[in-house]
């Protein structure tokens, strides 16, 4: 009798964690759990059937959305983000979706990033006058994508200071209380209602004023319709992007020969560079790791069988993208840290449908992070260990000291 693979697992040495993860991979393609909040839910293991759960319509949202079912999760899941795109499913979904990506299109986004570029050095620029040890959360990983994304959204530059301290009290770095995040969101609400209007009136070369008059295509998106997804940007383009770079930064930080050979070419190097942070960087932290974090989970509308594993009507569904990021049959020597790896074909973002809209802009934010801050720093090394937030949802680094 063969002992059963553990999952969840507890936290352990990340190259112990690696091939666990590779056994539990060759055992079975996924594993049910019981989550602390909303019952049971089937977290898929292997990169494949992964990609496969996340490309049939079969899987949907909508109990989640409605209210009808608790997500399933390690945390308790906000009430405000079951309102955004991320919970609808086609063909709404489909119909919001293809207007965002319009309006986040990949020549924005290039066209954007030489204004990335600017504000990071302006944001290194006041690191080096203030001088000692920094904490590059605050000072650089949260400012820059905050920048980036007010950019996108059309805010005014004369608003941007209300406009982050409304949105920074949507991420988990913030610490506020329940009642302090509820009143700075009604206000963040009240003033995106404003602009969406003025936008209507004038529009300009945003991401609002493009949402505003779609109807003008043939499509029809109304204010109601406009300002969750502007949130779900918010929420989505400040706490993961700044999570990838101080993660990013702490990787490079943690390999000595990955960092010397990253900064013979940093610009060159970002590319690939980023996309190993989003595989591996978890595992490059200096800690322990643990098994079963998942994505949003699903809901079965029918009897759907993934690589030989029935989910049954009405079971929700989910995947570990530690797993499916580290699964030997997609990834070669899936525990090596290598920032010139080519074919990666990880899942952090997602994939399909629901792969992550905001992935160009965030991709583009840690690449510049990555690249001008060592560009600038080049001795830029530890001056302490970092800090993470294990009781919310997206775990951020809340404190990363550094030095030069």
């Amino acid at each position: 009798m063969t002992t059963p693979i553990e999952f969840p697992f507890a936290p352990r040495p990340p190259a112990e964690a690696v091939e666990h993860l590779r056994r539990l991979m060759a055992d079975r393609p996924m594993t049910k759990v019981t989550m602390p909040y909303g019952g049971d839910v089937w977290i898929v293991h292997r990169n494949r059937a992964a990609r496969q759960m996340l490309s049939d319509r079969r899987f949907v949202r909508e109990p989640f959305r409605t209210g009808e079912r608790e997500v399933p999760f390690f945390v308790p899941f906000p009430d405000f983000l079951r309102t955004t795109l991320q919970f609808e499913d086609p063909p709404q979904h489909t119909r919001l979706r293809k207007l965002v990506q319009k309006a986040i299109s990949p020549r924005r986004v290039r066209d954007m990033r030489d204004s990335a570029v600017a504000f990071a050095n302006k944001l290194i620029d006041g690191m080096i006058a203030r001088g000692g040890v920094r904490n590059l959360v605050d000072e650089y990983a949260v400012p820059l994508p905050i920048e980036m994304l007010s950019s996108l959204l059309g805010v005014p530059s004369s608003d941007r200071e209300k406009f982050e301290r409304w949105s920074s009290s949507t991420l988990s770095v913030a610490g506020k209380s329940e009642q302090e995040i509820a009143a700075d969101m009604g206000e963040l609400a009240a003033y995106m209602t404003d602009l969406i209007v003025k936008r209507r009136a004038e529009p300009r070369d945003d991401l609002l004023s493009s949402l505003a008059h779609a109807h003008e295509r043939d499509e029809t998106l109304t204010d109601a319709e406009i300002l969750p997804i502007a949130f779900l940007l918010i929420v989505g383009g400040f706490d993961n992007t700044a999570n990838f770079l101080t993660t990013g930064v702490l990787s490079l930080l943690r390999s000595d020969e990955q960092r010397e050979l990253f900064m013979t070419d940093p610009d060159g190097l970002a590319p690939t560079a980023a996309e190993e942070v989003l595989r591996h960087g978890g595992f490059m932290m200096g800690g322990p790791v643990g098994g079963g974090g998942g994505l949003v989970p699903f809901v079965a509308t029918e009897d759907v069988v993934i690589d030989g594993q029935l989910i049954a009507a009405g079971e929700a569904v989910s995947m570990d993208p530690s797993a499916a990021n580290h699964d030997p049959d997609v990834v070669p020597d899936p525990g090596r840290f290598d920032i010139t790896r080519t074919d990666n074909p990880h899942l952090m973002l997602s994939y399909g449908m629901h792969h992550c809209l905001g992935a160009p802009l965030a991709r583009m934010e840690l690449q510049v992070g990555m690249a001008e801050i060592f560009k600038r720093l080049p001795r830029l090394r530890l001056a302490g260990e970092p800090v993470v937030r294990r009781d919310v949802l997206t775990q951020p680094m809340t404190d990363l000291p550094v030095t030069w």
